[in-house]
């Protein structure tokens, strides 16, 4: 739903707090006021339609369901339009409280988190659906089988061990010969001679032959 209304974290193509869209300069008064107002049309409606698929619709949450006149009424309207609410306050939510993401990490927590929650889900879905016509002991019998088998290979799963990272001293010996000079290790840029010469007339008791002054 987020990621359908372009709405941050996945707002990465146009995030005004990183680049100058084109419609936020080429438009202003009430043509920048209708980008804004479509951007939030979109997310009622994707509220809407989310709470009509996934959240039950008109109907009331299930604590309030004991009660017999829950769903008749006016209630039905209030209860559609709280959890449209509910999930325009989400939105928001994220906008206010997520960092900003690098290209990198996003593709990542993309690919390496989204995409197998998704298709693990829709796995457990179609188990789901398929034990409906089943028993109690039965149902119990595959939801045990189906645990164990997820522990067993989060048990003993192959993991890969990661070497040790050699050390900066260690990457700047096997650099082949001839290669592009390297910055002095400590990042210090040797001082300059007129500078020794002015610590040394200053000090001259302090300065050691070869030190760097600013360490004096």
């Amino acid at each position: 739903m987020v990621a359908e209304t372009n709405r941050a974290p996945f707002d990465l193509p146009e995030a005004e707090s990183e680049l100058v869209a084109g419609f936020q300069t080429e438009y202003s008064s009430l043509k920048f006021a209708l980008f804004m107002l479509s951007e939030y049309v979109a997310m009622v409606s994707m509220s809407a339609v989310t709470t009509t698929l996934f959240l039950g619709g008109w109907r009331a949450p299930w604590p309030i369901t004991l009660w017999a006149g829950a769903n008749s009424g006016w209630w039905p309207m209030l209860w559609f339009f709280g959890k449209v609410i509910l999930l325009v306050f989400v939105f928001v939510w994220l906008r206010g409280t997520l960092p900003r993401l690098r290209y990198d990490q996003f593709m990542r927590f993309g690919w390496k988190v989204l995409l197998p929650i998704s298709l693990v889900w829709i796995l457990v879905l179609s188990g789901l659906r398929s034990i409906e016509g089943w028993e109690t002991r039965d149902r119990l019998f595959a939801t045990f089988i189906g645990a164990g088998v997820l522990l067993l290979a989060t048990l003993f799963w192959p993991t890969k061990k990661k070497e040790p990272k050699p050390t900066l001293q260690e990457q700047v010996n096997s650099r082949p010969h001839g290669s592009f000079p390297l910055p002095p290790l400590d990042l210090q840029v040797p001082p300059s001679p007129r500078t020794r010469r002015v610590v040394a007339e200053r000090e001259p008791a302090n300065v050691v032959a070869g030190s760097d002054p600013r360490e004096v």
